[in-house]
């Protein structure tokens, strides 16, 4: 056997099981949690796939395994650069989310606040309605949406 074969974790499924010891952490952004087939670098530095089914959605804090179980990685969420509204009136903060979601942005919603991948476009329309919006690094942690399930359940004309 080659010195330059290295073996490659392939993880295919989450599990809610606690692995009794640390487990290997992969931080990636949203865009590469909706992902199902990706090659990815540990933080350790190790090489290792994603074989999930169709559909899987990773979140921060997420346990994947291999098929055997013997190796254990915990997602992160990695901060990304996101445009931050917050607002005590919840009636405007409920028109911006409305707005927003009327142009199918990803959004998460908190009590007094709401955040999107920043871009500047969006963050003039919110400005437009009234709200102040603020620039940040942070997770993002998008709601899943009414078809998470079932995929997108609507079509387009």
């Amino acid at each position: 056997m080659s010195p330059y074969f290295l073996i490659m974790i392939c993880l295919t499924r989450k599990t809610d099981t606690d692995p009794g010891r640390e487990a290997l952490t992969l931080t990636l952004p949203w865009e590469k949690r909706i992902r199902s087939r990706l090659r990815v670098q540990l933080d350790n530095g190790q090489e290792a796939g994603l074989f999930l089914p169709r559909g899987t959605v990773l979140r921060g804090g997420d346990l994947l395994v291999d098929d055997s179980a013997a190796s254990v990685v915990r997602i992160l969420a990695a901060d990304e650069e996101v445009s931050r509204v917050s607002c005590l009136n919840g009636l405007q903060l409920a028109r911006a989310c409305y707005h927003l979601g009327n142009r199918h942005v990803a959004l998460q919603i908190d009590r007094q606040w709401v955040q999107y991948l920043h871009d500047h476009v969006l963050d003039e329309m919110v400005r437009g309605l009234g709200l102040t919006v603020i620039r940040a690094l942070a997770p993002f942690e998008p709601e899943y949406g009414a078809y998470a399930s079932g995929g997108h359940g609507h079509h387009h004309a």
